[in-house]
């Protein structure tokens, strides 16, 4: 994804769940861990010394196992739960700064928050369920109702207003859930565990509509999970914690191949790697490229092949956006002909393809393997990224393979 301004910054977050969070707290600065505190002291460490930012439009999961602390760490982020230390900026404003009624303000119009729970009331019907937050915020019952029907529609429960919860299945409930958070129309989305109770073919659906619905809204939107197939389906980014501490924030090909340790190493063991790396993280600028200009000699581009040690170059325009593929046989075989000063294309390889930066390995997988010049990558724009040979797809695999068998 494009990167855009930063939305959310948390800057040394602590939760201390107990009657003396000091004494905890100075605990951890003498470096000890959350088991260790809880053992001394008889209270837990719910965050500990959470620091990273959210950029805006992006899906950024946060994931660890049960008690790691992913879900207090979004509920401080609107301060259902009052941190013990630290801040949090949203927009640059300090959220922990804020008044009661500031605070009430802001989660009314900047942020909405979806649970596992549907927490859909049953006397209400499904548009009053979806309109209920814009109640809330004293919005007209007109202007509320003709939100609530679009966000409906968004999620696809156009059709099912007058329906009641007790008539839906647990994943329309849980759409309605979405809906209701939509209604808004806030800036952030928090959603903790929102798929966790639904069944895994409608958990995938609403996985896809999400991704669906982000594509056509770029809302900020912090999703946490404790699954991580879910979190590399819909993350841009994912934070891994642990025992309260965030121990890595990456993408989901920078975290598989460059894991910070053991408990990353381990989260990650299983993951097909062809599904998660992006020809762009594999590709190299390592063949020579040639600017095409109305004075390209096949003779001059011969010339840089040679001098290069390579086969083959690349040839560009003057925006860098690939236009075709030369060997040193098809220039060869150009000039053979008595045409050294004939244009460059003379001496295109017919058919060359291209990957996008964003395919995955599994993508590229039959292209790379049924070239005999290593495969072109170009962004959206068409320019040149640079290059996917056979030898660097199988590096790739063989290395992120032997980590994960260094981590069983």
């Amino acid at each position: 994804m494009e990167r855009s301004m930063e939305k959310i910054r948390v800057e040394g977050l602590y939760k201390i769940f107990g009657p003396n969070p000091q004494k905890a707290m100075r605990l951890l600065g003498q470096g000890a861990d959350k088991e260790s505190v809880h053992e001394k002291t008889g209270m837990t460490v719910g965050v500990d010394n959470a620091s990273f930012s959210i950029e805006a439009g992006e899906i950024f999961v946060i994931m660890g196992l049960s008690g790691s602390g992913k879900s207090t760490i979004v509920r401080l982020l609107n301060r259902l739960i009052e941190p013990t230390a630290g801040k949090v900026f949203v927009d640059g404003q300090d959220v922990t700064a804020m008044s009661h009624d500031e605070l009430v303000t802001f989660r009314l119009h900047n942020m909405s928050m979806v649970f596992q729970s549907f927490a859909l009331m049953p006397h209400l019907n499904v548009l009053d369920n979806a309109a209920f937050g814009l109640e809330l915020a004293g919005v007209g019952r007109e202007q509320r109702y003709d939100r609530a029907r679009e966000s409906l529609a968004q999620v696809g429960l156009a059709g099912w207003e007058e329906s009641y919860p007790r008539e839906l299945s647990g994943g329309m409930q849980q759409r309605v859930g979405l809906a209701r958070g939509l209604a808004v129309d806030p800036d952030i989305l928090l959603m903790d565990e929102a798929f966790s109770a639904l069944d895994p073919l409608i958990r995938t659906e609403m996985q896809d509509e999400l991704v669906k619905l982000q594509e056509e809204q770029k809302r900020t939107i912090v999703f946490i999970s404790h699954d991580l197939d879910e979190a590399l389906r819909i993350g841009d980014r994912i934070a891994i914690m642990e025992g309260g501490r965030v121990v890595q924030v990456g993408t989901p090909e920078e975290i598989l191949q460059n894991p910070a340790d053991d408990y990353v190493r381990a989260f990650f063991r299983g993951v097909d790697p062809t599904g998660v790396i992006s020809a762009g993280d594999i590709a190299r600028d390592s063949y020579p490229t040639v600017i095409k200009s109305k004075q390209g000699s096949l003779r001059a581009v011969h010339e840089i092949i040679s001098g290069s040690d390579r086969d083959y170059a690349y040839i560009l325009d003057t925006k860098r956006r690939f236009l075709g593929v030369v060997s040193a046989d098809s220039i060869g075989e150009c000039m053979e002909r008595g045409a050294a000063d004939a244009p460059i294309d003379q001496a295109f390889i017919e058919g060359a393809q291209t990957v996008n930066a964003t395919d995955n390995m599994q993508v590229i997988l039959p292209l790379v393997a049924s070239r005999h010049y290593p495969v072109p990558v170009v962004d959206d724009e068409g320019r040149y990224r640079g290059v996917v040979s056979k030898n660097r797809f199988l590096r790739t695999l063989h290395r992120t393979e032997q980590e994960m068998a260094d981590s069983v």
